[in-house]
């Protein structure tokens, strides 16, 4: 009697593939950090009125518009990249992906050059609290990008021998899972941060 291997991409009896299941429970987890720094603004943003609207027109609401239609415009892509692997299409794959790639580092060049002009008018996060709430959702947003840009790279440097395998697009999939909620949180921390004043 002969075994056969399990596939990679073993499912539950839900019909969730691991590493999906197990980035919904790491997304549930993330929402609830996010939650509370958004919580914590309201709440000090109700505290300290005028010193939040002073502080919050100092914003870029440019240089913010722009990284949303960036992210936006990377949710895209990302959703085409996992499209085109479907269907073995590696050339489109590997343009979408690299595309969602660029987005990224678009993005986080946006937020440097916005730190940097803070940095230069003497604007840190211990200036008062609103910027010490800026800084720190912005930063530990910039982390997450930079932590789902890692395995693109890593796809992206796999497809470019034999191709990225088409039976593992449920990789591409749940790495979009944690791509599009990066994206949705900025989608929240836009109007908070930018526009709510």
């Amino acid at each position: 009697m002969s075994t056969v291997a399990a596939p990679q991409h073993e499912r539950f009896a839900t019909g969730i593939y691991h590493g999906k299941l197990g980035m919904w429970v790491f997304i549930a987890s993330e929402i609830m950090f996010f939650s509370g720094f958004i919580g914590a603004f309201i709440v000090l943003r109700n505290l300290h009125l005028e010193m939040f609207a002073e502080s919050a027109h100092e914003l870029n609401k440019v240089l913010g518009t722009i990284n949303t239609a960036v992210l936006i415009s990377s949710s895209l892509t990302m959703a085409l990249s996992h499209v085109a692997i479907e269907q073995g299409n590696q050339q489109k794959f590997r343009l979408y992906l690299s595309l969602t790639f660029l987005c990224g580092i678009g993005f986080l060049i946006i937020k440097t050059i916005e730190y940097s002009a803070k940095f230069s008018h003497g604007i840190f996060p211990e200036t008062n609290v609103f910027y010490a709430s800026y800084y720190i959702m912005t930063g530990f947003h910039a982390a997450h990008v930079i932590g789902g840009m890692i395995p693109m790279a890593w796809f992206l440097f796999r497809s470019m021998g034999k191709g990225f395998p088409q039976n593992e697009h449920h990789k591409i999939e749940t790495l979009g899972l944690y791509w599009h909620f990066v994206d949705l949180v900025w989608i929240f921390l836009f109007p908070t941060l930018y526009l709510i004043f």
